[in-house]
């Protein structure tokens, strides 16, 4: 009888704690259906439509003209239209999948080599660890604008600095010039984003306990084998998790691309392309077409991600 009243008494305890829980996240839902879900919802609905943004309520169902449709001409030529066929929007797609890539892979390799430097004890480390988080506290919005002058191919620091060193012969319009547009903000978007690839394998470099290393010194095994044996394999999990959140800001970048290289081909991601028919060219229906392809993309890229690497989001691994 003890056994069962204990018993009861713990489904009791478990069952209000779980009601407690539900309640406690009753509010955030309700924040994230209103601000996240309903937008997406309606946006998925508007790419349906051949609403524009003078009759937001009038729009008429067109199925997926918006995605993909063709007209036969009476010469039997048949013209295809829609988001799937426009080359606009697959260069779109090439330059947000490049800088996603690119940028993240370095930010990643320097984020982790600037967490190792900071894990370790040094005079002022606290000062140093402060400082490093400066580009990434400083808001998107005042990062372009202050590389945008300093990128300037008339009065911009860097072209001063490397005329003065012999890296190049001319002045070099970095933001203006096809050829040099997606790298100016690839080298922004690293500089500002490190430091928060930094401050999570930093996280995770210190939930490894410091015997294991104080063991791999006594025994004499190499810090490189130390790295590639303990350290790396360890905070996998928290590193995976921050290329996830890195990938998915990355993949939907548009502030800084539009700040910085404003009507570039050469740089316009998806996000800005969406953006210039939603509300420039007054294509509502088909910038939601294009919204919704985005967020396609980025749903089955992580799922992807998260599959392959074998990430464990739930916190269930050891259980």
């Amino acid at each position: 009888m003890a056994r069962k009243s204990g018993a009861a008494s713990g489904n009791s305890l478990s069952a209000q704690r779980k009601r407690a829980a539900f309640w406690f996240l009753v509010p955030m839902l309700s924040a994230l259906i209103f601000v996240a879900a309903w937008p997406l919802l309606r946006t998925i609905y508007f790419s349906f439509t051949d609403t524009s943004l003078t009759s937001l309520y009038d729009g008429r169902w067109i199925g997926f003209d918006n995605y993909l449709s063709y007209r036969e001409l009476s010469s039997g030529r048949v013209i295809w239209k829609g988001t799937l066929v426009d080359p606009a929007w697959w260069n779109a797609v090439w330059n947000t999948v490049r800088f996603t890539f690119i940028s993240v892979a370095f930010e990643t390799v320097l984020g982790l080599m600037v967490a190792l430097v900071l894990h370790q004890n040094f005079k002022g480390r606290g000062w140093v660890r402060a400082a490093i988080l400066i580009p990434w506290a400083i808001p998107t919005i005042v990062s372009a604008r202050m590389w945008g002058w300093m990128l300037n191919d008339q009065f911009g620091i860097i072209n001063d600095m490397l005329l003065s060193v012999g890296l190049i012969d001319r002045k070099i319009a970095w933001t203006a010039t096809a050829d040099t547009a997606m790298y100016a903000v690839l080298a922004v978007d690293i500089w500002k984003t490190t430091p928060f690839m930094a401050l999570l394998c930093l996280a995770g470099l210190q939930m490894i306990p410091r015997d294991i290393y104080e063991a791999a010194k006594v025994d004499g095994v190499h810090p490189i084998k130390v790295f590639w044996k303990v350290t790396l394999p360890l905070i996998r999990p928290a590193l995976m998790v921050a290329i996830i959140f890195r990938s998915l800001d990355a993949l939907r970048i548009f502030d800084l691309v539009y700040v910085l290289t404003p009507n570039s081909q050469a740089t316009k991601t998806m996000s800005v392309i969406a953006r210039e028919n939603l509300f420039d060219f007054d294509k509502f229906a088909y910038g939601s077409a294009q919204s919704t392809l985005l967020f396609a993309l980025i749903a089955i890229f992580v799922s992807a991600y998260i599959w392959l690497g074998k990430v464990d989001l739930g916190g269930n691994a050891d259980r």
